[in-house]
């Protein structure tokens, strides 16, 4: 395991040529302006690499010793002097060519950060609205793939109505102490920012893993009583003080315009009021499934 070792050329079971011993990944950042319009940073590449002047993203072989995301992180800083504390990983989409894949990793920035060529793999490094992407000669893997990652741009926010989950769970007990209930559920929830979540239901995009935002409700006992300790910094514990689904209500309509918003619950009118706002629905097996 050293660095570098990824270097080098792959064949795909269709024949094709690749860069990248162990497969190769890219970052693409994203930033969406107040008017939910989202700008994708690109670079241009050298002219002596391979497809020189194409437009794609910061990246490149992966090490054997990395994920995708920690080398298109690596890559990002050696080609545009990004630094992964400038961007929050929201997904991941594979591109896969049998033996071989490319990992776009999407990464939500929360402003145009300052890029440039940091070495002499690419020419010029420009963030570009949606609607300039297709416009340049871009690079064909990416040009082959970007349909299906523009639409994974939108970072995705899980709201879970965690009264509803509970009692989907059945633990033996847990109508006798909700906040123990809630606090066990919490402390399980941490991995599924970290690790990403799988098997999303319909109408999301086909991303191989999400890293959503999650915000959690809790109601009655569980309000008062679960532990207030923070357990990951991209979960959100809102202590509703009267209804648990005006709070989730309010969470859905309170989300920013570029995101998306999935509610887990198995209550049917709170499921129609979140839908007429725009909020996709699952119940809380799909959930319990993930943990």
């Amino acid at each position: 395991m050293v660095a570098k070792d990824g270097d080098g050329w792959a064949l795909c079971s269709r024949g094709h040529r690749h860069w990248g011993l162990h497969g190769a990944a890219g970052l693409l950042a994203v930033h969406h302006t107040l008017d939910g319009m989202p700008y994708v940073l690109l670079q241009k590449r050298a002219w002596w690499s391979h497809h020189g002047g194409t437009w794609g993203l910061p990246g490149g072989a992966c090490d054997s010793h990395e994920d995708a995301i920690s080398g298109a992180l690596r890559e990002a800083h050696e080609e545009a002097a990004l630094t992964a504390d400038l961007v929050r990983v929201q997904g991941l989409y594979v591109d896969d060519h049998g033996g071989w894949s490319y990992q776009t990793v999407i990464a939500q920035a929360e402003g145009l950060l300052d890029a440039e060529p940091a070495n002499g793999e690419s020419t010029d490094m420009r963030w570009m609205s949606v609607g300039e992407v297709t416009a340049q000669e871009l690079h064909p893997g990416f040009a082959d793939t970007w349909p299906s990652i523009r639409a994974a741009l939108s970072p995705l926010v899980v709201v879970l109505d965690v009264a509803n989950i509970i009692g989907a769970r059945a633990e033996h007990g847990w109508w006798r102490d909700r906040a123990g209930a809630a606090d066990r559920l919490l402390d399980e929830l941490a991995p599924l920012t970290s690790g990403g979540l799988r098997r999303m239901p319909e109408g999301l995009p086909g991303l191989a893993r999400w890293f959503p935002r999650l915000v959690v409700v809790l109601e009655g006992a569980a309000a008062r009583g679960a532990d207030s300790r923070v357990r990951d910094e991209h979960t959100t514990v809102i202590r509703a003080p009267g209804s648990g689904d005006d709070a989730i209500v309010d969470a859905v309509r309170g989300r920013r315009p570029w995101e998306k918003v999935l509610v887990v619950t198995a209550d049917r009118e709170l499921r129609q009021r979140v839908a007429s706002l725009g909020a996709l629905v699952t119940g809380p097996r799909w959930l319990l499934g993930q943990l």
